[in-house]
């Protein structure tokens, strides 16, 4: 038996919500809920995530879901492991339709508005916000102090392709 789990920021919009006006909504992750996307997405910690929907129906199944969101979290250094504080900020446009509109909404719009086939009677607006997160997210952090071996100065002795070019050079270039 299988079983779906539910989405760490679910915020359900019912389909027959939706008549001819848009509907919008401001939606923020609770405490419980950002300590659960920030294990999804191997973060330490998500301090604030918040977004500003809009939901418009298009035609009798599709609908356009514009959003802006931002967020604050802690990432890990790529280099030392440390904490390294991030934010970030982005809107985004998802179509939602049923799956055979995807090649016809993918004629009509631009290259970056993503196409959702619908599932179910509603539209996850927290789901959606959750993955353009997590896809706005650094993905390699570094903290201002971290230095790479390869960024360390060089030590006053020459390493091992400088010493071999050295003898080829002192003996004439002959091999």
């Amino acid at each position: 038996m299988t079983s779906t789990a539910q989405p760490e920021f679910s915020r359900l919009v019912p389909l027959t919500r939706f008549g001819a006006k848009p509907i919008r909504h401001e939606i923020a992750a609770t405490e419980d809920e950002c300590a659960a996307l920030a294990q999804r997405f191997g973060l330490p910690i998500v301090e604030r995530l918040r977004a500003e929907v809009e939901l418009v129906r298009l035609g009798n199944n599709m609908f356009r879901l514009d959003a802006t969101f931002s967020a604050e979290f802690v990432q890990s250094c790529v280099v030392t492991l440390d904490p390294v504080r991030g934010a970030v900020s982005e809107e985004f446009t998802v179509l939602y339709g049923p799956p055979e509109a995807e090649a016809e909404a993918g004629e009509t719009v631009e290259d970056e508005i993503a196409f959702e086939p619908l599932a179910g009677n509603a539209i996850d607006v927290g789901e959606a916000v959750a993955q353009q997160f997590s896809l706005a997210l650094p993905p390699f952090p570094r903290s201002p102090d971290a230095i790479l071996d390869a960024e360390t100065p060089a030590a006053d002795e020459p390493g091992p392709l400088a010493a071999a070019l050295s003898r080829l050079v002192d003996r004439g270039g002959d091999a």
